[in-house]
């Protein structure tokens, strides 16, 4: 309910519920020691009008993308985000949901858990998706443990070219997991194939990413044949918005895709909350993090939903789960199902298009060069902007566009580099502004 008024007389019959006759009464048990004895040094309290006004003007402090024209993504996109996603997200039998323990009495949210695991499996090409993840960084991590369950090796190769969060998570959890990590070095903006051989001997899996951080394609059936000659699984980061124009990971050889959902049905929301999803092939199915919902029928025949299996420390003697988060992202994940739905297979191939369509465009307005101009590109490229990235960015700012990441944080040598986004959201007219903007404060 969006307004709560206890009055003294509320209060009152509370304090008689509970068998006392005041406040000072219900405390006695507490020491006056550690009393507070006086009044939070709080201010006044607004009316209802005055604090709607005060949140607004805080509010209003935000900079946003309905008031700033943005070209930011390095893995949070501004993607359009239908109205018929908060429509259902915003049911009761969806919004006010638990963890569904007893089927039961969540048949509703089971069946859309379950309809969102065949989304993902469709869209990666794996044989079983579970019902989400926390985000796509910690689906990582979950991927390197399953990795290590399935082979008995330690080893985690890394690709320079994944997204650097998604990196350094791993890293994290790598001692935890008694993980060996070896990254490679990108070439030109792409993993060399040879070296990510190379780097797989005796290795559990290696993970690379496709588009990359850097907006390229890779080449992503090398890079898992490489994977898989030397016995790792192969594992691809992927972007479901670029699968309706580019190959399924199941398709070349992947053992497991995971990723970032944020692009399909979710707002940017300052860079969270949002959902990762892991899809692997059937015979990893135990080893799937989470848990997995599964259809059934109950005893009079009717179909029904379970949840099969759940590997995560919350069902399981905790030495034997695969995974130390006990929640995920089920009403952030349905927006995803949601989005793929409205979307369907055509239209997916449409907004995929779209995007590089767009990036192409952007390309040629910019009288930039680009970082990495022998390598296609999918909805992001990078270009020199002739001094400090991060300066051209608060210089493009102050004119009311952002122009998109400055690539030096992460990468050395890239310090005059920017990463722009495009999404189906900026028009040619947006990038055409983008295009003068750039022209005026890069050198």
């Amino acid at each position: 309910m969006s307004f709560l008024s206890l009055t003294p007389d509320d209060r009152q019959a509370m304090l008689e519920a509970v068998g006392v006759g005041s406040v000072e009464e219900l405390f006695r048990d507490v020491p006056e020691a550690v009393r507070l004895g006086r009044e939070l040094a709080l201010e006044p309290a607004l009316s209802e009008p005055e604090i709607v006004a005060h949140l607004s003007e805080l509010a209003a402090r935000n900079a946003d993308t309905t008031r700033e024209l943005s070209f930011l993504g390095a893995g949070i996109y501004d993607h359009y985000v239908p109205a018929v996603v908060d429509a259902v997200l915003a049911r009761g039998e969806f919004l006010t949901a638990y963890t569904p323990y007893q089927p039961e009495m969540s048949q509703g949210v089971l069946q859309a858990i379950f309809e969102y695991q065949t989304a993902i499996c469709e869209l990666t090409g794996m044989d079983v998706s579970n019902a989400s993840g926390y985000d796509g960084t910690t689906v990582a991590a979950d991927a390197c443990f399953v990795a290590r369950h399935a082979t008995g090796r330690s080893k985690v190769v890394l690709c320079e070219t994944l997204n650097p969060q998604v990196r350094q998570v791993v890293k994290t959890y790598a001692p935890g997991f008694g993980l060996e990590i070896v990254e490679i070095p990108h070439r030109d903006g792409v993993a060399d194939v040879d070296e990510l051989r190379s780097a797989c001997t005796d290795a559990a899996c290696a993970i690379f990413q496709q588009p990359n951080f850097f907006g390229c394609l890779e080449p992503a059936p090398d890079l898992a044949a490489a994977a898989n000659e030397a016995g790792a699984l192969a594992v691809a980061h992927v972007d479901p918005v670029s699968l309706g124009v580019l190959e399924a990971p199941g398709a070349y050889g992947c053992a497991l895709a995971i990723g970032e959902g944020q692009g399909a049905g979710n707002y940017q929301s300052y860079g969270g909350p949002h959902y990762g999803f892991i899809a692997a092939r059937s015979e990893l199915i135990r080893r799937m993090p989470g848990r997995i919902v599964g259809e059934t029928t109950d005893l009079a025949g009717e179909r029904g939903y379970v949840l099969t299996l759940q590997t995560r420390e919350q069902h399981i003697r905790r030495e034997k789960a695969t995974s130390n988060i006990t929640t995920n992202q089920t009403l952030l994940a349905l927006a995803g199902l949601v989005h793929l739905s409205w979307l369907g297979p055509q239209g997916l191939r449409e907004l995929g298009e779209t995007c590089m369509s767009l990036g192409e465009y952007a390309k040629e307005r910019i009288d930039l060069p680009l970082v990495f101009p022998e390598t296609a590109t999918f909805k992001e490229f990078a270009v020199r902007v002739g001094r400090n990235a991060q300066e051209v960015v608060r210089a493009a700012r102050e004119r009311g566009v952002h122009p998109g990441y400055a690539l030096g944080r992460d990468y050395p040598g890239l310090d005059d580099a920017v990463l722009v986004a495009v999404t189906e959201k900026r028009t040619p007219a947006d990038i055409d502004r983008l295009a003068a903007v750039l022209g005026e404060v890069a050198a």
